[in-house]
This record gives structure tokens, C-alpha cells and sequence, in this order.
């Protein structure tokens, strides 16, 4: 799972295991940081632009299976665990 919010925010809260690769340095951290190119990519933000964005650039890498988590981390709160703060 990849967090691609800023440091500020993973630190307000965060989804548990979730990796932090702010979205401007996902071009230059994937390839490093990601070996299995085939491994499902879980990838979210505060709302879920950021991380739309993060899986284009994953995919145009040779990630195809990244995947955005719709409505990132504010929707997870609301929808799975509550106890994940809302900011």
C-alpha cells in the first residue's frame, strides 16, 4: 500500500503497512523501491486525486496493477475504520 500524501499529513494518520512515496517523488522512487512489477499496488491520497494521478505514473512505468483506493484515506475513515482521523 502507498501513501502518496505529503509527510505532514502520514503523520496526522495513515492507513497501517502503507508505505510514504509523496506523489512528486513516485516517478523517481518507483522503480527503486517497487521490485515486482506484477505486485498489486494500492495507492491512495486525502480524497483521491493525488493517487489517480500516482497510478498513471506507476502504469506509464510498467506497474499495471496499481490501483487507487477510491476516495482515499477520508473515505476509509467514514466507510471501514472510524478510528482512522479525519482532517
Amino acid at each position: 500500500m502507498i501513501d502518496v500524501r505529503d509527510p505532514e499529513e502520514f503523520a496526522i494518520c495513515r492507513l497501517e503497512g502503507a508505505e510514504l512515496v509523496p506523489l512528486a517523488t513516485v516517478p523517481h522512487e518507483a522503480l527503486a523501491r517497487f521490485s515486482d512489477a506484477d505486485a498489486p499496488l494500492l495507492v491512495y491520497c486525502h480524497h483521491g486525486m493525488r493517487s489517480l494521478r500516482a497510478v498513471e505514473i506507476l502504469r506509464n512505468l510498467g506497474f499495471p496493477n496499481a490501483q487507487s483506493i477510491a476516495g482515499g484515506i477520508e473515505q476509509w475513515s467514514i466507510e471501514i475504520d472510524p478510528a482512522v482521523p479525519r482532517y
